[in-house]
């Protein structure tokens, strides 16, 4: 993203000190960025810049670079599908803030990403450079001009399309429910050029041992992962989700223990911002964010906000409307 932006003519250096984010503390390949100092880059990009699609700036720039050990993993892969498996599984290496799922439908494959603010807004910037770094990067790996079939953001539509299309070559649907790809059945069959069987394997293997580093987040991340894939059928289960990570219900509750957290505190954190994240989109009614996030009825989604933001759901989303929602909700 520095390098991106330094082409575009900023000076990162200056930024970097505005977000508080010392160049320093990049250093080591386990480096982590706190999400809200990241989000905050973004916002002073887009003001020093004045152009709201500055993260599809440079599209036509693969930065393989940005996958670390988890890009040779995807690129000793068979195809394209299998790539994106890899990439969901080591995930954590590259964020703890982003989780990704991966559904398979009658005409293709969709992926859904949910990125977690912390106590900042998401701007936009931030889902569009993902996405346009996951769509560059498949490119690169493929040696082909793969496009997603569609593309869903969760945010309004901007004035000006030009730079979606320039960047992704597809329909792009704006105002939705999820931050979407989805690929063509056909393009996730297809074959990559640097499969190895015996470099994959060695990948993996390597791969393991890198996710282990981060061992002390592993869990958390793993269990919020399952919440937000589960919560659109209801309200998950402790041991649901315990059995979905192949481990017992003690073990994960020691695990959580041990990360000075519990399953009870990541489903109420993840419903609450998630919750910030879906009242702030106006075109879900009140009793679709109440589905998406796994409650029973209103009443309780209503009781939550309550307790969350000390606001009914509706009067959330009109300070949210009117941007007088403090950055900390």
């Amino acid at each position: 993203m520095a390098e991106m932006l330094a082409s575009e003519g900023l000076d990162v250096a200056a930024l970097f000190a505005t977000a508080g984010i010392d160049p320093v503390s990049l250093d080591g390949p386990s480096a982590r960025l706190v999400t809200e100092k990241l989000s905050h880059l973004w916002e002073l990009a887009v003001e020093r810049t004045r152009n709201p699609a500055i993260a599809l700036a440079q599209h036509e720039v693969a930065r393989p670079a940005s996958f670390d050990v988890v890009g040779y993993t995807m690129m000793s892969c068979r195809d394209l599908r299998s790539a994106f498996e890899r990439l969901i599984r080591y995930l954590l290496i590259l964020s703890d803030a982003l989780t990704m799922s991966m559904t398979e439908e009658a005409d293709g494959y969709r992926l859904d990403f949910v990125l977690f603010g912390g106590d900042r807004p998401i701007p936009r910037q931030r889902i569009e450079y993902i996405f346009v770094t996951v769509v560059s990067f498949c490119r690169w790996i493929v040696r082909s001009e793969v496009s997603p079939r569609a593309i869903e953001l969760a945010y309004p539509a901007p004035p000006d399309l030009a730079p979606y299309r320039a960047a992704f070559r597809c329909h792009v649907t704006f105002d939705a429910e999820r931050n979407s790809l989805t690929f063509s059945r056909a393009d996730f069959d297809l074959k990559l050029p640097t499969f190895n069987p015996q470099l994959a394997e060695l990948h993996e293997r390597y791969a393991g041992e890198y996710l282990r580093q981060f061992d002390h987040a592993q869990t958390s991340s793993r269990v919020r992962e399952a919440i937000v894939r589960k919560l659109p059928d209801g309200e998950p289960r402790r041991d649901d989700v315990a059995s979905e990570l192949h481990m017992s219900e003690r073990t994960l509750q020691r695990r959580l223990e041990e990360e000075r957290t519990s399953f009870v505190q990541l489903l109420d954190d993840t419903r609450r911002e998630l919750a910030d994240q879906y009242l702030g989109r106006l075109h879900l009614s009140l009793a679709q964010a109440a589905y998406l996030l796994g409650f029973a009825d209103q009443s309780s989604f209503f009781r939550a906000c309550k307790r969350w933001f000390n606001l009914s759901p509706g009067q959330y989303r009109s300070q949210l409307l009117h941007g007088t929602v403090a950055a900390s909700s």
